[in-house]
């Protein structure tokens, strides 16, 4: 087996998927004060991610076509109906749900919230991405609002 056939869409599809499974799963049985879950953190919200988008990467140098685009609607499905943009794309949301994901779990964690709260904010945005963040934060604007507040370099 050679690295190009990872590369193939349907392969591709198969082992991304399966990896951040396992990256999700790993998330949320990690509690803040767990020992291991900088550990998990790391490579749930750093290494993955990264992995990810090199995947992201080969997968667009190798299947698309250059057909499609972003200007429209029907633009974007002529570009997804190229197997491997459309495993891309299914990667893209991997890694960034799963970057989104780490991130909620160390904010949660700096802001004190048990992992009981964090557990359903991550199960959304494992399963609806942007529906998980806007839960994330109202959760975080009811606990603390000055969180909210925008600080030039800070790192929350």
């Amino acid at each position: 087996m050679t690295l190009l056939t990872f590369l193939e869409p349907d392969t591709a599809f198969g082992w991304t998927s399966s990896v951040a499974l396992l990256a999700w799963i790993a998330l949320v049985l990690s509690p803040s004060r767990a020992g291991w879950t900088p550990w998990v953190w790391r490579i749930t919200g750093r290494v993955l991610p990264v992995v990810f988008g090199v995947v992201y990467v080969a997968l667009l140098a190798l299947h698309w076509r250059g057909e499609g685009g972003f200007n429209s609607l029907d633009d974007v499905r002529a570009m997804f109906a190229v197997s491997g943009a459309l495993t891309a794309g299914w990667v893209h949301y991997l890694a960034f749900d799963l970057f989104v994901g780490t991130w909620i779990a160390e904010r949660s964690a700096r802001l004190g919230l048990g992992h009981l709260w964090v557990i359903p904010l991550l199960l959304m945005t494992f399963m609806f991405g942007p529906l998980g963040l806007l839960a994330f934060v109202l959760l975080r604007a009811l606990r603390d609002p000055t969180s909210l507040k925008w600080q030039p370099g800070a790192s929350s």
